[in-house]
């Protein structure tokens, strides 16, 4: 189980080292997250803490979530997560507490998660890169189709999971292992090294790596 923390996604930029090679990354701006609520096995049959993250308007907020966070003695918050984390952790956050990027280090490997860009409804060739049909002579209006799908008299059938025209993104997508190529502490800025999914000033959740530390 790990913590996770919000953010934005500001833009991608490069950086040089010592030798003037260049690294790509992706700018993102990190917390400062504030622990909302606290989430126990005896009260809810699970341990989380409750992460808010961007002040928001009280005026904006609904009266029945105006209690946790006067309970809690924060401000209301714009986003909440739950971030899952083992019993024995959840002693060493306490309500109202702030948790900032200074849980990442220069060299770490995180995990970012984010909506990737929505691109409507669209074709096999743009969706999956199909090739399409040839335009010679006798192709009738099929050029950019995806062709056959049927499966003849048995099973008479369209498998299941064919690739077919559809809503191609705007869905939760996950990077991973992308090493935090340097800290900016005082902007609460993480620069990353490669691509994170979603436009710019979308929101993110990062998370130490699962498979790499």
């Amino acid at each position: 189980m790990r913590l996770k923390l919000m953010g934005n996604k500001i833009g991608m930029t490069q950086i040089f080292d010592k030798s003037g090679r260049v690294t790509p990354v992706t700018v993102l701006r990190v917390g400062p997250c504030v622990v909302v609520d606290k989430k126990t096995e005896e009260r809810d049959g699970y341990s989380a803490l409750v992460i808010g993250f961007e002040d928001f308007k009280e005026s904006k907020v609904r009266k029945s979530e105006l209690g946790l966070y006067a309970k809690a003695g924060i401000s209301p918050k714009r986003h909440l997560a739950e971030s899952r984390v083992a019993p024995t952790e959840l002693d060493q956050y306490e309500i109202g507490q702030e948790i900032g990027i200074d849980m990442f280090n220069k060299g770490d490997f995180v995990d970012v998660t984010g909506k990737s860009k929505g691109r409507g409804f669209t074709g096999v060739v743009k969706r999956y890169g199909m090739a399409g049909a040839k335009r010679s002579h006798g192709t009738h209006e099929a050029f950019r189709h995806g062709g056959s799908i049927g499966a003849s008299a048995y099973p008479a059938r369209v498998f299941k999971g064919k690739k077919m025209p559809g809503r191609y993104g705007n869905s939760k997508v996950t990077v991973q292992n992308l090493l935090v190529s340097d800290i900016r502490p005082d902007q609460n800025l993480l620069l990353v090294k490669g691509a994170v999914p979603g436009p710019n000033r979308s929101y993110i959740t990062v998370a130490q790596a699962v498979k790499k530390s």
